[in-house]
């Protein structure tokens, strides 16, 4: 399935989040302590909640993953 994602979501939102890290080259990778690692060649590792309860964990951690890719493409 080429719609798969790397890892089960438990919501909506982290759904949304892990496709838009996919689609954008980073590495989703679940942790022992229950937490989702963002991972790309170059950037600093950005990590966040399996199941956030904050209402707006899903914007921070989006603005995050585009913040640090910005960041970096200004640098190459």
């Amino acid at each position: 399935m080429a719609d798969s994602l790397p890892i089960r979501c438990s919501n909506r939102s982290m759904k949304r989040v892990v496709s838009f890290a996919v689609h954008h080259g980073w590495d989703v990778e679940r942790t022992r302590g229950g937490h989702l690692r963002f991972l790309k060649a170059g950037c600093p590792p950005v990590f966040t909640g399996y199941s956030p309860s904050d209402a707006r964990a899903e914007k921070n951690v989006l603005a995050r993953l585009r913040r640090i890719q910005k960041q970096q493409e200004g640098e190459a």
